[in-house]
């Protein structure tokens, strides 16, 4: 018996009008950001400008990727499209590497050769401060849609860097501004491209997690099958698997062996109802399958 009371209808159209939101954003800061670089000469914000554009690519893509993993399941693709938010995602986090790597040789380019060429602190202050601004607001659009999906998640986090990456330029700003030391400048490229990193590798490896079929993170499958064997009937529950399609639709299929008085009396029907019930209420699995065998069934599959 199956539950497929999946309902991501509502929530995956309001994660695509949040994305459209926060590219609108995006693409207007990016040009904002690269008219500022060229007034102000500035590599930092250069660095944040093309990060923006990443983003923008990013969010395009998790767009995309939101509006294809709406299309209905069909006798080809049984589970539908949701897995098309983790590919988004496995782009996203592989421009992100590039992206980084590009700006820290940039960086460091300057570092070891600095061009000598002055730096309008004053002017990448005000377009970094409009930057800090616009990501802020794009960041709380997305803070809530991002638990549920890893698609939005990716854009997400792509945001929070860029934001991180405004704060760099603000202060490195500021110190040419008061200082005059242009090297600053250099430094946020660096800073900007080291914060990149690790949200990229968080990213890769939830996507690997998900293609590889694991258990979704905090899933304790022996606190599950404890929970399915306290339901009256029940004898014994094995070869348990979970995984998830992507984020937030988590699959469950198990083989339950129950006392030969619930299959005699009728009571199957109800006792899948209730483990469904269980699952749902408490791990929060919408999706689940159960096999339900009578004590001394002989499994005719190798395991």
């Amino acid at each position: 018996m199956h539950d497929h009371a999946h309902g991501p209808g509502i929530r995956a159209a309001s994660n695509r009008r949040l994305l459209a939101i926060s590219l609108g954003l995006t693409g207007v800061v990016f040009v904002v950001q690269v008219v500022g670089a060229v007034l102000s000469g500035s590599l930092a914000l250069l660095a944040d400008s093309a990060h923006m554009l990443t983003d923008a690519t990013g969010l395009v893509i998790a767009l995309v990727a939101s509006v294809v993993a709406a299309r209905p399941a069909n006798d080809r693709r049984t589970y539908g499209y949701q897995r098309a938010e983790v590919f988004g995602a496995l782009v996203n986090g592989i421009v992100l590497v590039v992206l980084a790597t590009v700006i820290a040789v940039e960086g460091v380019r300057r570092l070891i050769a600095p061009e000598g060429g002055e730096v309008a602190g004053g002017v990448m202050l005000v377009v970094a401060i409009v930057g800090l601004v616009a990501n802020a607001v794009a960041l709380w659009l997305l803070s809530s849609a991002q638990k549920r999906s890893i698609n939005v998640r990716g854009a997400y986090l792509e945001v929070l860097g860029d934001l991180l990456g405004s704060v760099a330029v603000i202060v490195a700003a500021i110190v040419i501004v008061t200082t005059g030391w242009v090297t600053a400048d250099a430094i946020a490229s660096l800073l900007i491209a080291a914060m990149i990193v690790p949200r990229a590798v968080s990213l890769l490896r939830e996507v690997v997690s998900v293609l590889a079929e694991s258990a979704p993170a905090g899933t304790q499958v022996a606190e599950i099958r404890t929970h399915l064997l306290s339901k009256p009937g029940v004898v014994e529950v094995h070869d348990v698997h979970v995984w998830q399609l992507t984020r937030g639709a988590p699959v469950f299929t198990a083989h339950v062996v129950v006392d030969p008085d619930v299959l005699a009396d009728g009571r199957a029907a109800a006792l899948l109802s209730s483990l469904q019930s269980c699952l749902s209420e408490h791990f929060d699995v919408e999706h689940s399958t159960f096999q339900v065998e009578p004590a001394g069934h002989v499994e005719h599959e190798a395991h």
